[in-house]
């Protein structure tokens, strides 16, 4: 399991200037000169604070609202500005490409990418490269070497993980099936791959069924989810790799009126309706990520890029997993985005 990384806080802040006036002067006249030994002494103005674009997958889960939230923590710390960008759907690539090419245009100080796409930025990091504005990637990577460090989860640890607990619910023998958010981010592919090849590696009794894309879409998932189940009559269990699929797989199973545990439900991200599902026992666990760490990370490498320092090739944000039995561990509590 891995720990979050505790970060001190720095204080710091803008000491005021005081200018002292003298003399008197009508509408019509010239203001008087200072006569303070000081009149001659340049005035210092407060320098403009850096300026970091970041560009996320959107806003349609909770997860990203809790990531906006860690980076404005770490901007108000460090003394940057920011702005915090989304696409309307994790599905819209196009719109997502056309944020990052008007953030570009503002020409920032620094970039923050959360890929829907791992391929379709390239030409727009490679401007900002071009144009010596430091990329961070957050969340998910691209296929380049132009993003300094990634702050991500270990995905392919954390679907791993996932697995390992679904194998145990279901006794490490039976049919399972995935429902993944896309197949384009790193994030997608790692999560995927990391419950397959885990399943693979360690269970030979259980196999995989079927794995579709729903493009983190509640309703999408939540039909692909039914159609599953209708097709897999012995089917044990089904993994959702992020909070959208997740939840459309336990509305499949409220619509289709399955008795509570009859299919082992093992999520990703720990949004409201997620925790309320495992309290309930219609999910049976989840992993969590850490999004305020994610955005805090993210804001905090930029700063580090612009001060010269070098950075790691990945910032690893940590993940836990978290079912009934410890939903309210002050540990896991503390990562919950509920």
């Amino acid at each position: 399991m891995n720990s979050r990384t505790k970060i001190a806080t720095a204080a710091g802040g803008l000491a005021a200037l005081m200018i002292a006036l003298s003399g008197c002067s009508s509408a019509s006249e010239t203001p008087a000169s200072s006569t303070s030994s000081t009149s001659d002494a340049p005035v210092d103005t407060p320098a403009e604070k850096p300026y970091v674009a970041l560009i996320s997958k959107g806003f349609q889960q909770q997860f990203w609202q809790i990531v906006q939230t860690g980076a404005e923590q770490a901007a108000e710390e460090f003394n940057v500005d920011i702005t915090f960008e989304g696409p309307d759907s994790e599905a819209n690539v196009d719109q997502q490409i056309q944020q990052l090419q008007a953030a570009l245009d503002k020409s920032p100080d620094a970039i923050g990418f959360a890929a829907l796409d791992s391929q379709a930025a390239s030409p727009l990091l490679q401007q900002a490269d071009d144009q010596g504005i430091p990329v961070i990637a957050f969340d998910s990577g691209v296929d380049s070497d132009i993003p300094l460090t990634t702050a991500t989860t270990d995905n392919k640890a954390a679907a791993a993980e996932a697995a390992k607990q679904m194998a145990d619910a279901i006794g490490n023998e039976g049919e399972v099936a995935l429902v993944v958010h896309d197949q384009t981010s790193i994030t997608g592919t790692d999560r995927r791959d990391g419950f397959l090849e885990y399943m693979e590696a360690n269970e030979p009794n259980i196999t995989i069924v079927d794995v579709q894309y729903g493009g983190g879409d509640q309703a999408e998932s939540a039909d692909l989810a039914k159609a599953i189940i209708a097709s897999n009559p012995n089917l044990k269990g089904i993994f959702g790799s992020n909070e959208g699929s997740a939840i459309g797989v336990v509305q499949a199973v409220k619509e289709l009126g399955l008795p509570d545990g009859q299919l082992v439900i093992i999520g990703f991200d720990s949004g409201l309706a997620q925790t309320d599902a495992i309290r309930s026992g219609l999910m049976y666990g989840a992993i969590t990520q850490n999004p305020i760490g994610i955005g805090y990370e993210t804001v905090k490498a930029a700063v580090a890029a612009l001060n010269g320092e070098t950075l790691p090739l990945v910032i690893d944000t940590g993940y836990f997993y978290y079912d009934s039995t410890n939903i309210d561990d002050p540990e896991i509590a503390a990562v919950l985005y509920e």
